[in-house]
């Protein structure tokens, strides 16, 4: 990173709700603030912008009802404790009514991000199931994020889909507010991280044409803004508005302005038109921790043109006194937020594990039938502060303290069949919160200094976890480290699976015990030198 950024004055800015005077409320009891502040629903929490709208909401003097289908999933959330939480799927009716019971104004922060051939359906039918439940329940406003797109094109199914649903929201005699972004730039975003890792680890390449179509990025914190002063808008506002930052670029503009804000050489851009948007998300899932099922929809959404034909949303949500956040601005708080491990919610945060009604392997008596396990437990010559320090630290940069190539080789395969394989990484290195990615795992469980439990996200014939423990040992230099793998076959071929891998197992899960029992003898020494 240059040496500019770090002298940026504002690098960490303040709560957006500071920038929108008159639009939000104040503390209860303050002048124009109802003692009872509004309530605030907000879905696609444990999502990359619901996880950070919510504590924004919060400093702008909202109550705030966290809406999921595993709340208890976001209780290493440092809002978690002054929130209220609500299990609902979206798609219920049920229970998306009793969750927007009594709410006055409610997020739609959720789309599909597969590209399956029924997601169009599923998309249009929880927006219809929620539109109904917000009218019926007497929600005051309806706010969506949606996607910036041209008019009198042919959109993709992606982007297609997501006007759709804004349509449907609009239709819902709810008052509504439709945002429609393009390219949102912010630590830990699909966007930034897929140009990110395109033009770092990229001194020369070949790229398709559309590289050459303008964009009109914006900001995180700016997306932010405009969501947290949409709840303040009158009532007889019902419609969408397109939102975007204050430059103009075509994606090789922005690669180019990104190398030379990273300290990058130029980087060589050559336009192609052989490159498919389909060839083109294989490529780019080569290249960035961005699967390919992600990066499609992506992509696609670069074949258009996508600026901003109005700024009218300026007259009811105010541009801040120091304007908009350009791009270069942007990029740089996006990587002090990287270089300082601070990034609070990231692409991966959406679950893709399995659905509510798979078993958990701490359940009483496994309800879901057959588990082959693989247990281990060894005595560690450390603390149980060192081996946790390292139980909390594996994936991403760590590694996974054994046979390298085989987890690279299976990381391979598992994008080669569509899955997150290991480029995924993590959050932050050295901690965890539940619902974290880790590599091709999801963080199921955490007890922080005894317990990590990780499902597997990979392609499997079943479901599969590795638990990662810490216990007493005979005394206080000893501790013993406890390790299951899990797995819960589906058919044959998850049985013909288990019996395939598991002579690995001793190399493999038996050479990574091992691997961590040293490493946290290593900072036991190097704490007790201390």
């Amino acid at each position: 990173m240059p040496d500019d950024a770090h002298h940026l004055p504002d690098l960490l800015p303040e709560p957006v709700a500071a920038t929108l005077p008159g639009l939000v409320p104040g503390p209860p009891g303050s002048a124009g603030r109802p003692e009872r502040a509004p309530l605030v629903a907000v879905t696609g929490v444990t999502g990359y912008v619901g996880g950070r709208l919510v504590p924004e909401l919060l400093a702008a003097g909202y109550r705030v009802r966290a809406v999921a289908r595993h709340p208890d999933r976001l209780r290493g959330r440092g809002w978690f404790a002054d929130v209220e939480t609500a299990v609902a799927d979206a798609a219920e009716p049920a229970q998306i009514r009793a969750a927007l019971a009594g709410v006055d104004i409610a997020y739609y922060l959720i789309h599909s991000l597969d590209t399956g051939h029924a997601f169009e359906a599923r998309d249009r039918h929880t927006a219809l199931v929620f539109a109904q439940a917000a009218r019926e329940a007497g929600v005051r406003r309806i706010v969506y994020l949606g996607g910036l797109h041209p008019h009198g094109e042919e959109l993709s199914p992606h982007l297609a889909s997501r006007t759709e649903v804004g349509e449907i929201l609009l239709a819902s005699g709810v008052p509504t507010t439709v945002l429609r972004a393009a390219v949102i730039l912010g630590s830990g975003s699909a966007s930034f991280e897929m140009m990110r890792y395109l033009t770092e680890r990229l001194p020369a390449m070949t790229v398709p044409r559309w590289v050459e179509n303008r964009i009109q990025p914006i900001a995180v914190r700016d997306v932010l803004r405009y969501l947290v002063g949409s709840a303040a808008m009158p009532a007889d506002v019902s419609r969408g508005f397109d939102i975007g930052g204050p430059d103009v670029l075509t994606y090789r503009e922005m690669m180019h302005r990104y190398a030379a804000i990273a300290g990058l050489h130029r980087r060589l851009i050559v336009g192609v038109g052989v490159l498919t948007p389909r060839l083109s998300s294989l490529w780019v899932s080569l290249v960035t921790p961005v699967p390919a099922g992600l990066a499609r929809p992506l992509v696609e959404s670069l074949v258009h043109e996508v600026i901003c034909k109005e700024h009218d949303i300026a007259r009811l949500v105010p541009d801040p006194a120091g304007g908009l956040i350009g791009f270069d601005r942007a990029v740089r708080l996006a990587l002090r937020r990287v270089q300082d491990a601070d990034v609070t919610t990231r692409w991966s945060s959406a679950s893709v594990a399995g659905a509510p009604s798979d078993p958990l392997p701490s359940d009483p008596d496994w309800a879901g039938g057959s588990m082959y396990v693989d247990e281990r437990r060894i005595t560690v010559e450390a603390s149980p502060e060192a081996l946790w320090r390292v139980i909390e630290a594996v994936g991403g940069e760590s590694g996974w303290y054994s046979w390298a190539l085989a987890w690279q080789v299976r990381g391979l395969l598992d994008r080669v069949v569509g899955g997150p394989g290991l480029r995924r990484g993590r959050r932050v290195q050295g901690h965890l919160l539940v619902d974290d990615a880790v590599d091709f795992w999801r963080v199921e469980e955490v007890v922080p200094g005894r317990l990590l439990r990780l499902r597997a996200e990979m392609r499997l014939p079943g479901l599969a976890w590795l638990e990662l423990s810490v216990e007493p040992g005979a005394d206080d230099r000893h501790t013993v480290f406890a390790q299951r793998a899990l797995f819960h076959p589906h058919g044959l071929a998850g049985q013909l699976y288990w019996r395939t891998v598991y002579p690995f197992h001793g190399v493999v899960f038996g050479g990574m015990q091992r691997g961590i029992a040293r490493a946290a003898a290593t900072v036991e020494r190097v704490r007790t030198d201390l």
